[in-house]
């Protein structure tokens, strides 16, 4: 009886893994856009500058060839919209990444806007888009990558402004070892 069960249990398993790799594999592909206007960076910061601490930036984690920096000033704007904070990492001391925070649905109607408005129209047309209590938007640029993710339940959102040539190396702690 134990050994069907443990049969059961790990083909239900199985099953549940193929149905979620199944619905979730389309949907990057089906959210990503064609970014227009790829800046190479964030806000005249051009991806893989030298980056230190300095009057406008603070080292705030330090995590070996990872280090990440916040803005000196208050408040942090992006674009129209007051935003909670602004994380600036390099790799090897190169600038590579900046996550930005943010709460509130005005204030993500807002950035949505704004980024639109940089960087192209998010097709919102129905079956386009995944439902869900977590909205996934991208735009994706030769050098640049912009993620947007928002949850409706807390309000609460965080964009990525990410080097598409650093982006390899910032995952590359966060992968699990090779078996």
């Amino acid at each position: 009886m134990l050994r069907g069960l443990t049969f059961l249990h790990h083909r239900c398993w199985l099953i549940g893994l193929a149905i979620g790799v199944v619905l979730l594999s389309p949907i990057a592909p089906a959210l990503a856009v064609p970014m227009q206007n790829d800046p190479n960076g964030f806000e005249g910061i051009p991806w893989g500058a030298a980056f230190t601490e300095s009057d406008q930036f603070v080292k705030v984690e330090d995590a070996g060839r990872i280090q990440t920096y916040e803005l000196t000033s208050t408040p942090r704007k992006l674009g129209p919209a007051t935003v909670e904070s602004m994380k600036f990492s390099t790799i090897e001391g190169k600038f590579a990444r900046v996550m930005v925070r943010y709460t509130g649905k005005e204030t993500h109607d807002r950035l949505l806007t704004f980024l639109q408005q940089q960087f192209g129209p998010i097709d919102q047309t129905p079956g386009q888009m995944a439902g869900g209590a977590v909205k996934f938007f991208n735009w994706q640029g030769t050098d640049s990558a912009i993620i947007l993710r928002y949850d409706l339940r807390t309000s609460q959102g965080v964009i990525f402004f990410e080097s598409e040539a650093f982006r390899v190396k910032l995952n590359e702690g966060n992968l699990p070892p090779a078996p």
